[in-house]
């Protein structure tokens, strides 16, 4: 299934046409990207790609500030596009009943194989079953944003950007559940047997059955929805990686006097060739790496934090205090109030990207006979992903005291440091960490771009390999570029993915409830 000419004419031109106003917009300040001449192919990449970055996240991130009483509450203003999904998160979880709470212990069970039958004619199509869905959408949520991004906001938004992630990431459970339950229902199988779905079909199909109006709306919606998520797989799922990946290289072999300085093109074309190798084989594939990697990158990692963690064990107790405090206590260095809380939302989505639709396109291929049971797994990975991982990186950062003298460390580092600070060769194994984190990511992120784009375009052989060359000289672009510059064009585009996806939540939320409680009297729950 592809969209249909006019709609395609429409996308390629929409793209284009956004392009040539970003570029060519001067909404950043020139002084921002103005450097020192550097004919270096890493230099040339960062002066190209910092007018767009800026001005992709003045044009998504409008917004005002909420302190229009003037309670003193901080200078940071709440984007749109994030008070758009805080309001839809919020109501479905009321509108479903907390399900982001209650169906917690379901999920669980489900993605141990509880309830799959061993015959496997039993199970529904599908492709692969709940667990490896689980550890495939894990595999790109939980990543460089439990690493980098925790230590991006906190130097943001302070300590208490933190405690604002995991609260809006258990709101966020009831809308991850919601396009995940979407996701698997609306899939289509192909002639070949393989699976597409995600947010635009459930966009398109979904609207369908709503009459000619919606049907349009739908399709309209879909199609921006593809369009974004191909440049979110590419900012968020793959540059954002390649660049944090090489930043911890570079800092683990002797930073400026490292032997890859100024070579970030050559460690991002060792990257593209390995990936490469694994994403033309499909998701079956895709899926035999990512649960074997999820549970051995999430070994390592944590081990890790809990030995710095329990080093500084009396430390812990006076970090989850200032956490908390400085969610609520307005710091002026770090916007106030608003500041923190902003920030903390921004992270949770780009984190555990609820609310994006991503997700859903890993768990349309879930084997299942309903696909409630698939929302109710998705449910574990908001959870995983943010409440523990991240918790658990800002313990780190927080008990060392590597947050308040920053002095420039940008992301990683930031984390790199605090892991330094109780062993030596602890950035070693931070770097081991991230090589992990950051393939398994872009692995799965390039299924994601590769579904959307077959959506757009149509599933000949020649369509699908263009992606993922493209996919691949993305990860060069990544790891040669400025850090500010990734997450500006990151947060960006995955924030575009959220104002169709959303739309599409609130519409088919009546049809998903029914199918929830059809669900919960068949199992009785």
């Amino acid at each position: 299934m592809s969209v249909s000419t006019p709609y395609r004419v429409i996308a390629i031109l929409f793209v284009v046409g956004l392009f040539l106003l970003i570029t060519q917009a001067s909404m950043h300040d020139p002084a921002r990207c103005a450097g020192a001449v550097d004919a270096s192919i890493d230099a040339t990449i960062n002066q190209a790609l910092c007018p767009i970055a800026h001005n992709l996240q003045n044009v998504v991130f409008m917004g005002a500030s909420l302190d229009f009483m003037g309670l003193g509450l901080g200078s940071a203003s709440l984007p749109l596009v994030v008070l758009l999904l805080v309001i839809v998160s919020l109501f479905l979880s009321v509108y479903l009943k907390f399900i982001n709470v209650r169906g917690m212990g379901y999920g669980y069970r489900a993605a141990l194989g509880r309830f799959e039958p061993e015959d496997d004619s039993a199970q529904g199509e599908g492709k692969i079953s709940h667990f490896q869905a689980l550890s495939a959408a894990l595999s790109g949520t939980v990543g460089l944003g439990n690493i980098a991004g925790v230590a991006v906001a906190i130097t943001a938004g302070g300590p208490g950007a933190a405690f604002w992630m995991v609260v809006v990431a258990l709101i966020l459970g009831a809308t991850k559940f919601t396009e995940c339950s979407l996701g698997n229902k609306y899939r289509v199988i192909h002639p070949d047997n393989t699976i597409s779905g995600g947010a635009m079909y459930y966009l398109s199909r979904g609207f369908s059955n709503k009459g000619a109006g919606m049907a349009h709306l739908g399709i309209f919606l879909s199609t921006l929805f593809a369009i974004f998520c191909i440049g979110g797989s590419i900012g968020a799922g793959n540059m954002f990686q390649a660049n944090q990946t090489y930043q911890q290289i570079l800092a683990s072999t002797g930073g400026e006097q490292s032997i890859f300085a100024g070579l970030g093109w050559l460690v991002g074309l060792v990257m593209a060739v390995l990936v490469g190798m694994v994403i033309i084989s499909g998701i079956q594939r895709i899926v035999h790496v990512t649960e074997k990697l999820v549970p051995a990158m999430g070994v390592v990692y944590i081990g890790a934090c809990l030995t710095i963690l329990i080093v500084n064990y009396d430390q812990i107790g006076a970090a989850l205090v200032q956490i908390v405090q400085e969610a609520f206590t307005p710091q002026a260095q770090y916007g106030g109030f608003l500041g923190a809380m902003i920030w903390g939302i921004k992270r949770a989505v780009f984190s555990n990207e609820a609310g994006m639709g991503s997700s859903p396109t890993a768990y349309a291929a879930v084997r299942t006979t309903h696909p409630i049971s698939t929302g109710m797994v998705s449910l574990l990975e908001p959870f995983i992903d943010t409440a523990i991982v991240c918790v658990m990186t800002a313990l780190v950062i927080v008990v060392t005291g590597v947050h308040t003298n920053v002095d420039g460390v940008q992301g990683v580092q930031l984390t790199s440091q605090a892991f330094g600070t109780v062993v030596g060769w602890f950035p070693s194994v931070l770097t081991i960490a991230i090589a992990l984190f950051a393939f398994s990511s872009m692995i799965t992120w390039s299924y994601y771009g590769l579904k959307c784009w077959t959506y757009l375009f149509g599933q000949a052989l020649w369509i699908k390999n263009t992606f993922k060359i493209i996919f691949c000289l993305f990860i060069i672009v990544g790891a040669a570029a400025d850090l500010r510059e990734i997450i500006h064009i990151s947060e960006a585009m995955v924030f575009l993915m959220v104002i169709p996806n959303v739309i599409g939540l609130a519409v088919l939320a009546p049809e998903v409830k029914r199918d929830l409680e059809e669900f919960e009297r068949a199992h009785r729950l």
